[in-house]
This record gives structure tokens, sequence and C-alpha cells, in this order.
């Protein structure tokens, strides 16, 4: 079976499109303003208008209202949360679809805070200062190994481009990917060959 793959950050329909042309397995639509990639639940409505139904549609979240994650969870037909925040594994446990907590990872200790969460997996993803995600730096890859032990899919996030995802794969053996930056050509714009590269390198890593 190969990896999932997830392109998050969408903000256009063009965008949704390549993603689905390039055969990602979800998008990633982004409910945080502080984000370059974010887009209102009306942009995201349009976004998936345009997605066939197969691809997944994962909703980003970051300490959101609970009003705001119940209307686009409904609105924009989401089929996975993803929570990027501070949220508490009872903020993650109260709505009716598979969720997902994000963890930036620092350390082992990082591992340790994943054991209280009963979302049905997690992703992994860089630990900056500067921004909660989308950034474009890596974290050790052997602590994504370790978390593999939680018996969890894992998503790994985190500096991952076309050139070095295959690595990543065949490293840490995943249950999916996320990308971002490493597809575009400006924050917030895809570059479609890039999409079409890194999906191909992904699926293609341990066949």
């Amino acid at each position: 079976m190969s990896v999932t793959v997830k392109i998050c950050g969408i903000t256009s329909q063009a965008d949704a499109r390549a993603a689905a042309a390039a055969k990602a397995d979800a998008i990633g639509l982004m409910f945080y303003k502080e984000s370059p990639r974010y887009v209102t639940i009306e942009q995201a409505k349009e976004i998936c208008g345009v997605l066939p139904a197969h691809i997944m549609r994962v909703g980003v979240f970051v300490n959101a209202d609970e009003t705001l994650i119940s209307r686009a969870l409904s609105e924009c037909l989401l089929n996975i949360l993803q929570f990027h925040g501070d949220e508490t594994p009872e903020d993650c446990a109260q709505y009716p679809v598979m969720t997902l907590k994000a963890f930036r990872v620092q350390g082992p200790e990082t591992l340790e805070q994943m054991k209280d969460y009963s979302t049905a997996g997690f992703l992994l993803d860089a630990y900056t200062k500067e921004a909660r995600g989308g950034t474009g730096e890596k974290f050790n890859w052997d602590l994504a190994v370790q978390a593999q032990q939680l018996r969890k899919p894992v998503f790994l996030a985190g500096g991952l481009t076309p050139d070095n995802v295959a690595e990543a794969v065949r490293k840490v053996e995943p249950f999916g990917v996320d990308v971002s930056s490493g597809v575009e050509s400006e924050p917030g714009k895809k570059d479609p060959e890039k999409m079409v590269a890194f999906v191909k390198a992904a699926k293609s890593a341990l066949t």
C-alpha cells in the first residue's frame, strides 16, 4: 500500500484542481487567519466544490472557536479535522468525524504528550517559534520512527519537498505525508509541476 499524500494550504479552485490532477489523496484547508494560506468558509466551500468525491477534505484549525469548527465541518463537508494548536484531548474528541492532532516536534518529550490523545492519528511537524506550520523546516525523523510505536497512523510533515520525500517515506514508513510550502511557487500558491513530482516521488518510494 502506497503512502497517503496530503497537500495542505490550498487557497484556490485552480490549485485544488491541480492537486487532484496530481493524484493527491487529500487537501488541507487552513482556517487560521494568521496563515498566508488562510481561507474563509465561503472560499473553502468553493474549493471543495471542484474536488472529486474521493479526495479527502481536511480542515486545519489552530485554537479555533467551536462554532467556527462546526460551521466549517457542515458547510464544507469536511472529512477530517486537524488540530494544530494547543487543543486538549477533550477538545479533539467532541466532533463526529475523524480527527488528527498535530505536534510540532522538539524532542522525545513531544512523543510523551501524544499518548494522551485518542485522535484517529497524528501529524508530526517541525517546531519553530515563528509559525504553526508551513515553514519548510525539518525535524529529526528518528523521532517520527519512534512515534510509530504508538500504533496510530502518522502523517509526516515539515520541510518535505519533491527531492526529499522519497527518502522520508523509506526511513519513517508513515501512513501519510503532508506538504505545503514544499510544492509552492510562493506562499499560498501551489506549483502544479511540483505537486505532480511530489506525489510521484512519495508513492513510488516503497515500490
